[in-house]
């Protein structure tokens, strides 16, 4: 008999949550196999199989051990000092300690003497027995359900009547085989056997008894009509659904989460083509597609432009000869559903946006801050500042022609009044994900200029990572403005994340800035933007700019690095707080291409010893250079490629051309290092010091205009 064989450890369990399912099978073999591990019972190359199917969590894992390896412990017992007397005899103290470990005085000869910090202790070595298989997977398995990630845990009797336990939900069955072995061990009132259960319709047997640890996954297809791993299951599915979507020439919607869920919610999955009354399609499709998916779980299918059919795909748990009656069943189903949406449309349609304005006042968005419809006021005030700036900028802001400042702040006055009173309608409602998007559907339809209903539409973008930004101008105004109003007004009111808490999402209305402003290249001041969006708020908030600066800089940072910036980089282009986003880009870039150049490392290393000079200073160093003063052919050579060097450098650095800019620079690489290596810069005589400090912070500021170069030194 080997003592190295496949392990299976299955439970079995009434319906598991869907949502959670994916997690939960990832932990429990996660868990379970790693305890195997620590233990010595599986190697650390040990191949570790999930698997999670609504009634089941499992694992398999190579190469588990029937024993673990015997192990050599060395272990500290207690200072020298302490443990023996002077003339070498064990003292009451260290025979206590013996007695606790289960030893006694016959091992103080072996007992080791070695360095512990100042002073001596004495270590006993010994070897522990590995432990058993049976040992070892029952302290596993109390691990693994231990630190399952449980939504909402559940208490439920024991089948004596008396005994209760808590899980997630109750549990049937406990298989746990060592190749053909059974392990023998417990948990939730159950006691290991080789027997499971398959499909509750369509196994062949109402059981399956599985021979062997690695018979499991095929057993239960053939015997139980069940494919057991989360990710085969899957992977059926999108298969599945490919091929009868390709057979109507359509495709189904992309959606990972309800893949996952759908994935979850059967055992042996069945697609089948279902339709609905075309006339439905008159209804806006997001609201068709969204209550198919979260209602009924159901893969709405699309055409060749992306617009949603009247087709749509169902994954059944059960394949019968005849599916009709399935088909009819999910298709009479979900008629009442798109019929409450054709429902809520045409009602929505009754009343104008203007018109349910007034139904914000009523609405309350927070408790300190006020109703939805005062936020609606201050979104206009902060667009209102946003529009005044743009058009005031020194950097060129191309509108369209007929679309000019004043323009633009009508319609941007028009979308941010109008922008919530979506939240007011049936529509939204019953779907609150579709915010924003229905008040664009019904600004278009009250024929409400078309700028405006796609800055209603727009104005939460971007919703997530990755997520598009606004469209036009306006809407671009009105989600700038909707997200500096919730940032200003949380944080003036002391409402930071803390953590991984961020109740009202405020790191995502920080990036959503950041990218608006970055992507969008728009010649706007993020400070000049925090301060104008303050006075709409009056005496409601005490001032938040500070905090909120250094919010943006840590969400920038984090940002600019998963962007693939180097941490130095990144550091070097924000450690001169740019308020203008849009320059960072290019910045970044002039940063990486000046690193590249043979002069970098030098040039930083004697930028980073020239701050450190400054800084140490007596007094305020002007950036003033007396020519006079210059003595040392060094300190006047310095002086002589700065002077020539710096207005090319500036030039370029106003023109935007931050590359070229720092590239000017490499040109005082051997000025600046024979500096160093000639002129004493502490002189004794005051003027002279002066002016050499004078010449270095002039240095200093001609080479940080772009980035702080010592951050560069490495």
């Amino acid at each position: 008999m080997t003592t190295t064989q496949n392990l299976l450890v299955e439970l079995f369990v009434e319906e598991l949550p869907p949502k959670a399912l994916k997690k939960l099978g990832e932990s429990f073999a996660g868990t379970l196999a790693a305890s195997l591990k620590a233990s010595g019972l599986a190697g650390t190359d040990a191949v570790v199989t999930p698997f999670a199917s609504p009634r089941r969590l499992a694992v398999h894992v190579t190469g588990v051990a029937a024993q673990a390896a015997d192990k050599a412990v060395q272990q500290k017992l207690m200072p020298v000092a302490v443990a023996l007397t002077a003339d070498g005899q064990p003292t009451p103290a260290l025979l206590k300690k013996l007695a606790a470990v289960g030893a006694d005085a016959s091992v103080v000869p072996s007992l080791k003497r070695l360095p512990d910090g100042k002073a001596e202790a004495l270590f006993l070595d010994s070897v522990v027995t590995g432990a058993t298989l049976a040992e070892g997977l029952q302290k596993a398995l109390d691990e693994a359900l231990a630190r399952l990630p449980i939504p909402k845990v559940m208490t439920y009797q024991l089948a004596d009547g008396w005994s209760s336990v808590n899980f997630v939900r109750p549990a049937h069955g406990l298989v746990a085989l060592h190749g053909d072995d059974i392990v023998p061990i417990a948990t939730l009132g159950l006691t290991a056997g080789r027997t499971t259960t398959g499909h509750r319709f369509e196994a062949a047997h109402p059981t399956v008894t599985l021979r062997h640890a690695d018979t499991y996954a095929e057993q239960l297809a053939t015997e139980g009509a069940v494919i057991a791993g989360f990710d085969a299951r899957r992977a059926e599915i999108v298969r599945q659904l490919t091929a009868a979507a390709a057979k109507e020439g359509l495709k189904p919607i992309d959606d990972d989460a309800l893949l996952d869920e759908v994935t979850a919610l059967v055992e042996r999955p069945n697609v089948l083509t279902c339709q609905f009354e075309a006339e439905f399609l008159a209804v806006p499709q997001e609201c068709l597609i969204l209550t198919m998916k979260a209602n009924q779980k159901y893969f709405p299918l699309l055409d060749a432009t992306a617009r949603l059919t009247h087709k749509f795909l169902i994954v059944s748990n059960i394949s019968p000869a005849d599916p009709s009656a399935v088909v009819q069943g999910n298709e009479r189903v979900v008629r009442p559903r798109l019929a409450d949406a054709k429902f809520f449309f045409d009602q929505d349609r009754k009343k104008t946006l203007a018109s349910r304005v007034e139904g914000l006042s009523k609405v309350v968005y927070h408790g300190k801050l006020g109703t939805q419809g005062e936020r609606a006021e201050r979104v206009r005030a902060i667009g209102h500042a946003i529009v005044q700036q743009l058009s005031m900028a020194t950097l060129p802001f191309t509108v369209d022609a007929e679309d000019h400042f004043k323009v633009l702040d009508s319609k941007v006055q028009q979308a941010a009044l109008l922008a919530k009173t979506d939240l007011l309608t049936d529509m939204v409602g019953e779907f609150p994900e579709l915010q924003g998007i229905m008040g664009g559907y019904y600004a278009r339809h009250e024929g409400l200029r078309d700028g405006v209903a796609i800055a209603i539409e727009d104005h939460y973008k971007p919703r997530f990572a990755g997520d598009a930004l606004p469209r036009n101008h306006t809407g671009t105004v009105v989600a700038l403005a909707d997200k500096l109003e919730t940032l200003v007004g949380l944080f003036g009111i002391g409402q930071l994340p803390t953590g991984d808490k961020d109740p009202f999402a405020l790191r995502r209305h920080a990036l959503g800035v950041i990218r608006i402003l970055v992507e969008n290249n728009l010649p706007l001041d993020l400070n000049e933007l925090i301060g104008a969006a303050l006075p709409a708020f009056g005496e409601r908030i005490t001032d938040p700019s500070t905090p909120l600066r250094a919010f943006f800089a840590d969400r920038l940072s984090v940002s600019l690095r998963e962007q693939g910036y180097s941490a130095q980089e990144v550091d070097a282009v924000l450690a001169l707080a740019p308020s203008r986003l849009g320059d960072i880009p290019r910045r970044l870039a002039a940063v990486r291409a000046f690193s590249a150049l043979p002069e970098a490392a030098s040039l930083a290393a004697a930028n980073k010893r020239i701050g450190n000079i400054l800084k140490k200073a007596e007094g305020t160093v002007e950036a003033k250079v007396d020519p006079a003063l210059l003595q040392d052919a060094a300190e006047q050579a310095l002086a002589a490629a700065l002077q020539s060097v710096q207005p090319q450098a500036d030039t370029l650095f106003e023109q935007g051309e931050y590359a070229a800019s720092l590239q000017a620079l490499a040109a005082l690489k051997a000025p600046v290092d024979a500096f160093f290596d000639d002129v004493m810069v502490n002189a004794d005589d005051p003027a002279l010091r002066a002016n050499r400090l004078g010449l270095l912070k002039t240095l200093h500021g001609a080479m940080n205009r772009v980035a702080d170069l010592s951050r560069l030194a490495s």
